[in-house]
């Protein structure tokens, strides 16, 4: 099994400046991180995790004012600790997140288990300020840290029949209890397809508000993709699997008639059971005027070239 070759993390202003971290201090703070929350306690909004090295990406970052951390901690979609906003803030206390490793496979040449310090240790962490759009009508403007994927993804060194990337997040009911009932098809499973997954946008997070990510928000490596419905953002990830055909998604096998594979945010297709042409922010007032949708997420100009010639109502 071949491994990629470590390189060192070059020093970056941090918050706070007077903070920094090596590898061995990376593997720490991902553990400090998970070790702050004992099991069966609550986490708390307030929870300060360990400080991450990250350097602003003014290019990929929206102007727009971030959510508060209260905001992006306790409104969840994570179904693995329960259907209910407020219940990953509640329940996740139970996930490990130490040691932590993923598995490489399919068509690639570099395959094998690797733990979390070998992905992300090589690269320099970024803060990039993104929207995420849920298909319940609400959105959220999120500072994440983490490293492009296509980054990560080009070390394992995909070969041409690589079409697809697909995702899978740890099972455990011990852990996480909302596995225990049948909701969805544990555990769950995402995909993108290869030049989706090699986008510069496209960012695998381990940090939020330059903190290492709390668990209810998908510790310690999770997706986001900022222009496509925030369950494409698959979380807790133990798999990375390279394919040459369309990989199962979750949210597809579940309810295909309103998740598609591609999920990008298209406000003239609506879900099944409500328009997708209005959004409001989380945090905002119900009595604030929901504002337009727009397409892409508002990154038509960076993504709308990979969708050239299809039909984005019928690949929704």
């Amino acid at each position: 099994m071949r491994r990629p070759d470590p390189t060192v993390i070059r020093p970056s202003e941090i918050t706070p400046k007077e903070t920094y971290f090596n590898r061995r201090q990376l593997l720490q703070a991902i553990g400090l991180g998970a070790a702050s929350i004992a099991v069966g306690e609550l986490p708390s909004p307030a929870f300060a995790g360990a400080k991450l090295s990250a350097e602003r990406n003014i290019r990929y970052s929206t102007a727009e004012s971030p959510n508060s951390y209260a905001d992006v901690t306790t409104y969840n979609n994570f179904y693995e600790f329960g259907t209910g906003k407020d219940d990953p803030a509640a329940n996740a206390g139970s996930l490990k997140t130490e040691p932590w490793s993923v598995t490489v496979s399919g068509e690639a040449d570099v395959t094998g288990r690797f733990t979390l310090e070998s992905i992300v240790k090589p690269h320099a962490l970024e803060e990039r300020i993104y929207r995420l759009r849920c298909v319940e009508a609400w959105s959220m403007v999120i500072p994440w840290v983490g490293i492009p994927l296509g980054d990560v993804l080009k070390r394992f060194k995909p070969n041409s029949r690589a079409k697809y990337v697909a995702f899978k997040t740890l099972f455990n009911p011990t852990q996480m209890p909302g596995q225990r009932y049948s909701v969805l098809d544990w555990p769950y499973v995402e995909g993108l397809r290869i030049d989706e997954a090699m986008h510069p946008l496209s960012l695998l997070v381990v940090g939020v508000y330059g903190e290492v990510l709390p668990n209810q928000n998908g510790a310690p490596l999770r997706l986001v993709v900022p222009w496509k419905y925030g369950f494409k953002g698959i979380k807790s990830i133990v798999e990375i699997r390279f394919t040459e055909r369309e990989p199962p998604t979750s949210w597809n096998l579940a309810y295909p008639q309103a998740y598609g594979f591609y999920a990008n945010v298209n406000p003239a297709v609506d879900h099944p059971n409500w328009s997708q042409a209005r959004e409001r922010r989380i945090g905002a007032s119900l009595f604030s005027e929901r504002v337009p949708t727009q397409l892409f997420n508002g990154y038509g100009k960076e993504v709308a070239g990979l969708y050239q010639g299809m039909d984005l109502r019928r690949y929704y």
